[in-house]
């Protein structure tokens, strides 16, 4: 069967998450006959909308990151704009050597640019570290290098273990020694490439954010009903305007064909279409793709996931007096099982108002490397999270509900290189006239640079890169990366 309809030009979309429905938006636009293929039973991907004790909540990713275009405008084309709302409190802390502690003002990703207000996260001997950068040479840092790695080098390790650590792994469940400063900081890896110092690049990079920060308006936004409701809005808007979405559908190949079409095999059905996006994981992506592009299948097999499990506990609100913020980090280094906490109640308005009865808290185990945790049962996630919120803010009381989301794989891991694996990968896809990928595993793992892969992706079926190359010159910078965040 044909994925078209009369002249139009037909488009397959393999992959229904955020990148992939939002890359069949904008090929709606542009007049194409889209079918999206997605091999769950639901569409969305890592958003998840759930509910707890009756309240509607976000069992996956929870904002957006609101400094870029890409997700906010998405998010209004399809209806949603009224209900974007930034987060209630955004005062959040650290939970470190036994205490909670305000996460410091005026860094970049944890890197600050002075010692002042790093008492009590890090020692006398940490804060006198920071000191020195002033007096080393310049760390050359060549075409990238891994952010623990170099900050270390400039600040000292405890830098790196109290403020970085907790920051970047609860981005990408990673190692900070090991993930790609380029890649995962960008802004900070160019600064760095033009100050011997790390602490003046930093304070460069807070003046340029200060700068745009009066006219920016919120760092990050959630949407009333949970950022999970986004990939829901976005497939009613694709199938409203002729579009098909086929769930439980999974490609299993594909092909190109003698007329420079494409024929995709997928849930005992077959497909053909003038021009293919291929919006996947690199695992699967890389099976997909093993027949017409081994080397790029090649580089996405390597490609590292990390997995991570978030545990939702709801509870009675008489029940629970928390301190005030949005919830804590964890440092690794302070040995704890859980990674960080959200009093998704406090942060959320939406979720308050909802039913003020109900206070709900989730917490999220699992980092690369690190799998055993995720071996345990769901009772036992639950049981260590309640352990450890009652060390953190002595909450004792026994939660009304409790719920646990796996994210299996669901990380894509950014190590040294990363940007120039995905540069190889592209330069193999582009041999094949048109076949487009995007997705988290490319140009960064949070909702809008899934969606300006997306928009990318599209651009290089219609023949134009400046969307692929605005991505490498301007990458989609980490959550939590600007100036005192």
């Amino acid at each position: 069967m044909s994925a078209g309809a009369g002249d139009r030009r037909a488009v397959v979309v393999i992959g229904g998450g955020i990148a992939g429905l939002a890359a069949a938006h904008r090929l709606l636009d542009r007049g194409a006959a889209v079918t999206v293929l997605e091999a769950a039973d639901r569409v969305g991907g890592k958003l998840l909308p759930g509910r707890i004790a009756g309240v509607r909540v976000d069992l996956g990713a929870e904002s957006l990151l609101a400094r870029r275009p890409e997700a906010v405008g998405l998010a209004r084309e399809v209806g949603l704009g009224d209900r974007l709302q930034p987060p209630a409190t955004a005062t959040a802390s650290l939970w470190t050597r036994g205490a909670l502690r305000p996460m410091p003002k005026g860094h970049v990703m944890g890197v600050p640019g002075t010692a002042d207000a790093l008492s009590g996260v890090l020692s006398e001997d940490g804060l006198r570290r920071i000191a020195r950068d002033a007096q080393l040479p310049r760390t050359e840092i060549g075409d990238d290098v891994a952010v623990g790695a170099y900050v270390a080098a400039r600040v000292g390790r405890e830098v790196v273990d109290r403020l970085v650590e907790p920051l970047l792994g609860g981005v990408y469940a990673g190692d900070a020694y090991r993930i790609s400063m380029r890649s995962a900081v960008p802004q900070l890896f160019d600064a760095a490439r033009t100050h011997t110092s790390l602490t003046d690049a930093v304070r460069a990079v807070q003046a340029k954010a200060a700068a745009q920060a009066a006219s920016a308006g919120p760092v990050f936004l959630g949407i009333e009903g949970g950022v999970g409701t986004l990939p829901l809005a976005v497939a009613a808007s694709v199938r409203a305007r002729g579009g098909e979405i086929l769930t439980g559908t999974p490609a299993t190949g594909l092909r190109r064909e003698a007329d420079g079409g494409w024929r995709i095999t997928a849930g005992g059905r077959v497909l053909r279409a003038d021009a293919v996006v291929v919006a996947l994981p690199a695992p699967a992506a890389a099976r997909l793709l093993r027949a017409e592009a081994p080397a790029a299948a090649a580089e996405l097999t390597a490609v590292a996931y990390a997995s991570m499990a978030l545990i939702t506990l709801a509870y009675r609100s008489a029940d629970v007096r928390l301190p005030d913020g949005s919830g804590f980090l964890v440092p690794p280094v302070d040995g704890r099982t859980i990674k960080a906490s959200t009093f998704a109640s406090r942060k959320w308005g939406w979720i308050a108002d909802e039913d003020p009865g109900t206070l709900v808290l989730r917490t999220s185990v699992g980092r690369h490397g690190d799998t055993a945790v995720l071996q345990r049962p769901d009772t036992d996630l639950v049981a260590v999270s309640r352990h450890e919120l009652r060390e953190a803010v002595g909450l004792d009381a026994e939660p009304v509900e409790t719920r646990v989301t796996r994210w299996d794989d669901g990380l894509p891991q950014y190590p040294v290189g990363h940007h120039a694996r995905v540069a190889r990968i592209r330069a193999h896809i582009a041999a094949l006239p048109g076949l487009a990928v995007c997705g988290a595993v490319y140009d960064g793992v949070g909702v809008p640079a899934c969606v300006a892969s997306a928009y990318a992706a599209v651009d290089l079926l219609d023949g134009a890169g400046h969307g692929v190359r605005q991505l490498t010159a301007a990458p989609v910078r980490t959550p939590h990366g600007g100036a005192g965040e």
